[in-house]
Formats: C-alpha cells, sequence, structure tokens
C-alpha cells in the first residue's frame, strides 16, 4: 500500500489565511481477480481517506461533507486502458471536531492480460493545495485453461450480506484493510483469496487450503498451519479466513497462503509482506539452526552457492527472497533460507530432500560451469535441477546429415550424393521418458552457436519450454529450406 499525502508549506504571511486548510491523506492499494468462466480478469482499487486530513464545508441541511476528486488511470506503454475521474463525498458529520474516522472508496474495472501502469491522483476539492498522485505497477495474468490466485487481499471485517453493494462478495460484505502496517490493537484479522481452474489440474480431487506467517528477511515459519481446509475444485475456488495476531511480536512477516492436492504437495501458493506493532510480546530468540543439515553450511560463499542454486525449482517470489537474502551478511539468515525453503516442500524430511538437491548441484556446477555464468544459471543446468538427469543424450560435435530430397520438403537419410550435405552446429539432444503433469517423451535440444562450449536452450517440446518452429533452419545455418525436415529433425520427433 502506498499513502497519498500533500505536503503543504507557507510562508507566516500566508498562514493565517491557510490555517484552515488541511492536508489530504489517504491509504491506496490494489488487487486483481479473474470471472474463468468468462475468461475475464478485473482490477480493484481501494481508497482509505482520513477524515481529519480533509476540509469540510457546510451543506444546505447545516451539516459538514469533504469531497475528493478522484482519477484513475491505467496505461500500458503509450496506451490508455483506463481512466475514471470523479468527486467522492465523504459521510456527513454535524460537528467537525469529531473527524476521528475512516472512509473507504472501491472501484472495480475489467483489465486483460499484460503489465500496466496504474495511478492515482486525489485533490481536496475545498482545498487550494496541488492534487497528490501515486502510481504502482500492476501484473495480470490469468490463463483460461492453467491454475492461478488471485491476489491475497487483508479483511478488516466481513459480514454477512442484507443489501448488495460495492463490497458483497459471495454472499458477504468484506471491507478490505488498506495498509501493511498492523498495529497492536488489531489482535486478529481476516484474509480473502480466489482459486481458479484449480479442476483443470486436480480434476475431481479435493484440494487443501492452508494458511501461515513466516519472517519476511529469512522465510522461517514463525507459527503453525494457522487455517486448513478441504475444497471441491470447480472454476472458482473462493477461501476466507482469519489469523490471530495477539501473540505475534513485532516485525517483518509475510503472510503465506498455499493451494496443496490431497496428497499435501504444493501446486500454488501467495505471500503479502505486512510490519506487526506488539511491542508487549517479547519476540522469541532467533534459532542457529545447529540441529538442522542448514547449519553445518557456515561459510557466506558456499550458502550463497547453494542459495543461487535454488532458482531453477524456485517462484519468482522466492527468488525475491533468495537476492535479498544472499545479499544480507548474516548467516544465520542465509542457513534459516535454505532450512525453510526445503522445510516447506517437505516437512518430515527437509535434510533428505536438500540432498538429493545437492547431488544435482555439484553435478551441474562441475560439468556446466562456463566463465562468468555458474553452472546452475546455463540452460543444461536449469534444466538438469528442474528435471533432474535425461533418460538419454545425444551429443553430437560434427554432425553432418544429407540433403537428398524425398518430396514434402523433407530429407532422406540415405546420402546419395546427389544433393550434397548439410552441416550442423554442436548440439545435445536430451529426452525424458516423463515429465511431471503427464508429459511422455520431451525433448530438449540444445545449440553451441559460437562452438565455444556454452550450449543454450535452442528448442523443446515440453511445456512452458522454448519453442522455435524454424530451430532445425538455424542449427544447420540455414541450409535447410523453410519448413523442411531434416536428420536432426527426424532425431527430435524420435527423441534419440
Amino acid at each position: 500500500m502506498k499513502k497519498l499525502c500533500i505536503l503543504l508549506i507557507t510562508s507566516a504571511l500566508t498562514m493565517s489565511v491557510l490555517a484552515q486548510e488541511k492536508q489530504i491523506s489517504a491509504l491506496f492499494g490494489h488487487a486483481t481477480f479473474c470471472i474463468p468462466e468468462s475468461d475475464k480478469a478485473y482490477v480493484e482499487t481501494y481508497l482509505s481517506f482520513d477524515a481529519w486530513t480533509m476540509n469540510f464545508v457546510k451543506t444546505d441541511d447545516n451539516r459538514y461533507r469533504a469531497t475528493a476528486e478522484v482519477t484513475i488511470v491505467a496505461t500500458a506503454g503509450d496506451s490508455v486502458c483506463f481512466w475514471k475521474k470523479y468527486n467522492l463525498n465523504s459521510p456527513t458529520v454535524d460537528d467537525t471536531n469529531n473527524l476521528g474516522f475512516n472512509f473507504i472508496d472501491l472501484q472495480r474495472f475489467p483489465i486483460g492480460n499484460g503489465i500496466y501502469n496504474l495511478s492515482v491522483t486525489i485533490r481536496d476539492v475545498a482545498s487550494s493545495n496541488q492534487p497528490s498522485s501515486v502510481s504502482e505497477k500492476l501484473v495480470v495474468r490469468y490463463e483460461s485453461d492453467k491454475p492461478a490466485i488471485s491476489s491475497l487481499q487483508l479483511i478488516s471485517k466481513a459480514t454477512k450480506t442484507t443489501e448488495e453493494n460495492a463490497f458483497s462478495r459471495r454472499g458477504y460484505d468484506m471491507e478490505p484493510y488498506i495498509n501493511d502496517f498492523l498495529p497492536e490493537n488489531i489482535e486478529q484479522i481476516g484474509f480473502y483469496y480466489e482459486v481458479y481452474n484449480i479442476d483443470v489440474e486436480l480434476g475431481t480431487e479435493k484440494m487443501l487450503t492452508c494458511c501461515y506467517i513466516e519472517n519476511y528477511e529469512t522465510g522461517s515459519r514463525v507459527t503453525d498451519l494457522l487455517a486448513v481446509a478441504r475444497h471441491k475444485c470447480t472454476k472458482t475456488v473462493p477461501v476466507y479466513g482469519s489469523i490471530d495476531l495477539s501473540r505475534l511480536p513485532s516485525g517483518h512477516y509475510n503472510l503465506v497462503v498455499e493451494v496443496r492436492n490431497r496428497d499435501g504437495e504444493k501446486l500454488m501458493y501467495e505471500k503479502l509482506p505486512f510490519f506487526r506493532s506488539n511491542p508487549s510480546v517479547e519476540p522469541e530468540p532467533l534459532s542457529d539452526y545447529a540441529t538442522t543439515f542448514a547449519a553445518q553450511y557456515t561459510d557466506t560463499t558456499t550458502l550463497n552457492t547453494y542459495i543461487d542454486a535454488l532458482y531453477a525449482i524456485s517462484s519468482p517470489q522466492e527468488i525475491k527472497d533468495a537476492k535479498r537474502v544472499m545479499a544480507s551478511p548474516s548467516v544465520e539468515k542465509k542457513q534459516a533460507y535454505l532450512y525453510n525453503f526445503w522445510a516447506s516442500r517437505n516437512t518430515v524430511d527437509p535434510a533428505g530432500e536438500w540432498y538429493k538437491y545437492r547431488e544435482l548441484v555439484d553435478y551441474v556446477i562441475k560439468e556446466f560451469s562456463y566463465p562468468l555464468t555458474p553452472g546452475p544459471h546455463t540452460d543444461r543446468g536449469r534444466v538438469y535441477l528442474q528435471y533432474g538427469p535425461p533418460d538419454f543424450v545425444r551429443d553430437e560435435k560434427n554432425f553432418v546429415g544429407t540433403k537428398t530430397e524425398t518430396g514434402n520438403n523433407e530429407f532422406s537419410t540415405n546420402y546419395d550424393g546427389s544433393l550434397g550435405h548439410i552441416y550442423y552446429l554442436p548440439y545435445q539432444l536430451w529426452r525424458y521418458n516423463q515429465l511431471p503433469g503427464d508429459q511422455p517423451n520431451r525433448v530438449f535440444l540444445f545449440w553451441d552457436e559460437f562452438r565455444s562450449g556454452y550450449y543454450k536452450l535452442l528448442n523443446s517440446n515440453a511445456r512452458g519450454e522454448v519453442r522455435d518452429m524454424k530451430w532445425e533452419q538455424v542449427l544447420s545455418n540455414r541450409q535447410l529450406q523453410e519448413n523442411a525436415v531434416g536428420e536432426v529433425g527426424k532425431q527430435f520427433e524420435r527423441g534419440y
């Protein structure tokens, strides 16, 4: 959340004239949701105005009211995708000395997948102060055939809906909590999110949702699972829960929600950072992880190397967290991150999971490292860590194919000298008999473009990987005609 605030600086001569003007202040937040049935997404924007910072004027019925002019703009590059300008009235009051309240505005508008700049400008209509603006990056990514989680939203209160209104959702009026600061007087707070298209992944199985709090810096879990529930898999699964903050010490945390299958395997998760102020609760001493596998690594370089090597199997948020931990000088924080990364995947045997993965890491560092590029950050290293050792490898340094025409834009594998040879750049073909998500016979083709020993991924038929329809032309230095299938193309199709 970002706070909009106008700072008024005046001279002594003008102070008396502007003494009644205030500095408008508001908290701004946003969230994205999806309607899978219609394959559409929408954005919610939230503004929480501090009434005390606004200028209230007398109305016709001798009461008082403030008005804010609000402008919301969403842009993608130079294109304006959404624009709205409106006046927002505060609740009316009888006495301007009783302004100790906030009031919330909620807006919704449809939006497609993409990266946007979302900006909000507010101006107190009864003030001569200049408007105040704030901008945030907005990323929208929902696909009709892939599971996803909406934004995670804090809820200050939820009551059954008696009359439909802007805050109504799934039969409840949910008032968003528009702040990332949770003071001592808030002992419990709700949260809401939606899970989409989980039936595509799990079919008729039940899914599990769970929630917990982790330390923002280290990723270590500071509570047990706070909420665990089973849900029927449908196009949209709404999830509402609440967390007890009464014994949570002051600090910087993440609220984490997870979606798991019936076997407890984590499928998706979302994090929401927040600050907690609770001076009456003494924080527990930070564990030194002396009894865990992470304690054996006390060298900063080694810890950073192993944490960095997790990126191949990490989510975007975990990659950001890892970069922050690696930048810290604290060995204990690095140990905590390494331990909690694997504990979140296997609570029973995190050490066993780590040791299996470390074998892959050590091999990748030894075999695939290149000057200025550590093994885990090469394409071959990333694939090896993400999917494990391939079931078959074909390594060709100077492969020569044939160019005998057989029709249908294909070339014979039996060279008779009539049309010459095809010289391919060095390449490796990796085949996996089975990849997760019911993907049999998946192939990765890496090529050494400059004959330097550095291989890049050129083409794969695995889901979510690089695909290039002209990859064989590229590999053969365009000796093949467009849409033709040469010998390496047939190797790719066979998987060997």
